[in-house]
């Protein structure tokens, strides 16, 4: 498509999924949905009447609660979902009843239904999830694709070691599901390389061009009378060879036989190491561990999947120019190794902290070589970025807040389900000398009514926290005596450039900022401190061959 545009998506991927992608136009679906995003472990399955069980499961304590809407969802895929699944949701929920447990599986189901719909017939999807409920999702993923349709279950060896071995087996591992939608999919066998130990055991042979090759055998397992002839002397097997005498002499010619000593010995077929792709891949990937708290891809996200895992899904499952979609997308690795590759991407996910990262992530990583993308759902004036302050669901509030401080590219203070934010909503770090320390900008977000007394605060704030400078971002306009209040506090002027001057509070409206303009804060030719842990340039389709991995 000429016309295609990458997407960023800022919203519940239920509703998007319905309003913004059509039918059968997604080539690889790869999900890694959230229990809830919280990691609060060890929640009771518990009724909505506030009856416990004895049943313990691994979840987190966020978004999915049995209420009313879980009941609207439940009832929307009884009535007019797939039959099955509508059987099956039934039956869960006689098993399960109405708990935490429920409402996930019932918000999973209505996104099954939309994922199914937006695949191709050639597609396929790959869901990524631990033992807290993969036997669920499994029995979904069924119910909506189809058990013929299913292909594997991946076993994904995420790290070597575990604390949690007192009363149980470490848990290592996740589950990845994969499921085409017909039986006309696309598959690209993917391989592991060779041990030094089965090189130096199996390709054992070297030729006189140095070439490593290991033979095999070319005799037939059945009695073919046809193919049973002498070659150069040496004698067929009795059920005769695999190839013909034509065939035979093509392979001398090529220099691809082998011929023992002895003429009592049988021809067999060089096999050269350099033309092997290595050991193909199974169901158990052991092979790309969990990124470590000082890899180079690390961005601090707290589900990150590493980029090789990806990479190897989309290698398998796609072709260049195919089009990739997370529907879960958090911190966009699948949308950065999809660009990386030359395949089309959709990345959908409901919190603006994920978006930030997300546009963070593919500027530094691609830099001039980004494709053009459109960030679509976030607010583009301040009657939106209204309507977004006063949401209530989603923690319309808070979104708010990330959404600003991706405006001024700052990062968030704290996690704002803990507790108070003692006034700080973000930081913008930048250099000014070469002391290798970053220095701060304090940022306050408000959504709404402001007074002088908040610059006050402010400066309070800074003092407490030895900020630099200070940064208030207001929907309304700033009054006169606030403006005074800020003018009050000076400039902030670098000890290595004394002829630069920064105000050291600053206002900022939405409407300003907007419109592009961003506040004073030093860029002084030094390289700032990164809002996110910066992630690693690449170039496109600069992916690990298939043959690699």
């Amino acid at each position: 498509m000429a016309d295609w545009k990458n997407k960023l998506y800022f919203g519940d991927n239920l509703d998007i999924l319905r309003v913004e992608v059509p039918d059968e136009s997604v080539d690889l679906i790869y999900l890694d949905p959230p229990f809830n995003s919280n990691a609060t472990y060890n929640v009771l399955f518990r009724e909505a009447s506030g009856e416990g069980s004895a049943a313990q499961i691994q979840a987190f304590d966020d978004t999915w609660h049995w209420d009313i809407e879980s009941e609207r969802a439940y009832r929307e895929v009884v009535t007019d979902g797939p039959r099955k699944l509508a059987d099956l949701l039934q039956a869960m929920r006689s098993f399960l009843g109405q708990n935490d447990m429920m409402a996930y599986l019932t918000m999973m189901a209505q996104r099954m239904v939309e994922l199914h719909r937006v695949l191709k017939p050639t597609g396929s999807i790959y869901l990524h999830c631990d033992p807290t409920a993969s036997h669920y999702l499994k029995l979904l993923m069924d119910a909506v694709f189809g058990v013929k349709n299913f292909r594997n279950e991946i076993t994904w060896k995420r790290t070597i070691s575990h604390n949690d071995a007192k009363r149980n087996f470490s848990s290592l591992s996740d589950c990845i599901f994969f499921y085409s939608k017909e039986d006309a999919y696309v598959f690209r066998p993917q391989y592991t390389p060779y041990s030094e130990e089965h090189i130096a055991t199996i390709y054992k042979y070297i030729d006189e061009d140095g070439r490593r090759y290991s033979t095999s055998n070319i005799r037939s397992p059945h009695p073919r009378p046809n193919l049973t002839y002498d070659y150069k002397g040496y004698k067929p097997h009795p059920n005769g060879w695999t190839i013909s005498f034509e065939k035979m002499q093509q392979l001398d010619e090529q220099g691809r036989l082998y011929f023992p000593k002895s003429k009592n010995g049988r021809i067999r077929l060089k096999l050269y190491l350099d033309e092997m792709q290595g050991i193909p891949l199974g169901n158990q990937w052991d092979d790309i561990p969990v990124i470590g708290s000082h890899a180079k891809e690390r961005l601090g996200y707290p589900t990150q999947k590493p980029e090789a895992l990806l990479e190897r899904i989309i290698l398998a499952s796609s072709n260049e120019g195919d089009v990739v979609l997370d529907p879960f997308c958090g911190c966009g690795t699948a949308v950065a190794v999809a660009e990386r590759l030359g395949r089309r991407w959709i990345g959908i996910d409901v919190t603006h902290l994920a978006i930030s990262l997300m546009k963070s992530r593919l500027r530094d990583t691609f830099g001039t070589q980004l494709s053009e993308y459109d960030v679509v759902g976030v607010p583009q004036d301040t009657a939106s970025a209204r309507a977004l302050a006063e949401e209530s669901q989603h923690d319309g509030r808070y979104q708010f807040e990330y959404w600003v401080l991706g405006l001024v590219d700052a990062r968030p203070g704290n996690d704002r389900r803990r507790g108070a934010d003692a006034g700080v909503d973000g930081y913008i770090n930048f250099f000014d000398d070469e002391s290798g320390k970053a220095k701060t900008v304090l940022v306050q977000v408000k959504s709404g009514h402001v007074r002088r007394d908040v610059i006050a605060t402010l400066k309070g704030d800074m003092e407490r926290e030895q900020a630099e400078m200070g940064l208030l971002v207001t929907l309304e306009r700033p009054s006169g005596p606030m403006m005074q209040e800020a003018a009050a506090a000076g400039f902030y002027v670098p000890e290595h450039f004394p002829d630069r001057q920064f105000p050291r509070v600053q206002i900022a409206t939405i409407e300003e900022l907007l419109s592009g303009q961003g506040p004073d804060v030093p860029r002084l030719g030094l390289a700032d401190a990164p809002t996110f842990r910066r992630a690693a340039r690449h170039r496109r389709s600069e992916g690990r061959s298939a043959r690699m991995l």
